[in-house]
């Protein structure tokens, strides 16, 4: 270790250490938006989210997805709707949340898996577990517009999470719910965060 280095590593790592014993067995529900994952900046979020967990704290990662599902429908021809700044997910538009969720699913996945020398994750383990987490409801109609397929939360599968983190995995929740009945609703993240718990709630 270099004499410039060990200067200003150890100072810094002191100073970052009450941090650590503060968070250390907290569980931290972090929302990444989909313009965030389209502007490449998914590998670097991963790296991040990766040693944070490894400083013992359990981690809830929902993502967004806008952007990505109105470039499935650009290259459809269909126009993206919307009303109160809420999507009006018609059929195509719920095709098109599909394809978009299951491609984000597979590209966090990915994110997490790395492990090459000589990199932030160098030899990490992150297990990454999605589910049928949230229950949600139909937005129904508001002021005379039918939101068909959006939805908002109705109940979060809480002690499914806290069991999912007690083995020592991340939790991914898409912007996916699904209903009693089976049927799948897209939840507008940003607007309708879940009721999280008092030790189950967003970090800033």
């Amino acid at each position: 270790m270099s004499t410039v280095f060990n200067f200003t590593f150890v100072p810094w790592f002191r100073s970052v250490a009450p941090y650590i014993h503060m968070h250390r067995g907290k569980t931290f529900v972090v929302g990444i938006a989909g313009e965030a994952i389209a502007a490449g900046k998914l590998q670097n979020l991963a790296q991040d989210l990766a040693l944070i967990q490894s400083m013992g704290v359990k981690i809830v990662l929902v993502h967004g997805f806008r952007p990505q599902v109105n470039e499935q429908l650009a290259a459809k021809g269909h126009t993206p709707k919307y009303s109160h700044g809420i999507r009006i997910t018609d059929s195509v538009a719920l095709d098109c949340a599909q394809e978009a969720a299951g491609q984000l699913r597979y590209e966090i996945e990915a994110a997490f898996s790395q492990g090459l020398p000589n990199t932030p994750m160098a030899g990490s383990t992150v297990r990454v577990i999605s589910g049928n987490f949230i229950t949600a409801r139909p937005v129904g109609i508001v002021d005379g517009v039918d939101f068909q397929h959006s939805g908002l939360v109705r109940k979060v599968d809480v002690d499914g999470i806290m069991r999912t983190l007690d083995m020592g995995a991340m939790v991914l929740l898409s912007p996916f719910g699904f209903s009693p009945t089976g049927e799948a609703s897209t939840w507008p993240w940003k607007r309708s965060p879940p009721a999280w718990p008092p030790s189950c709630r967003p970090t800033n």
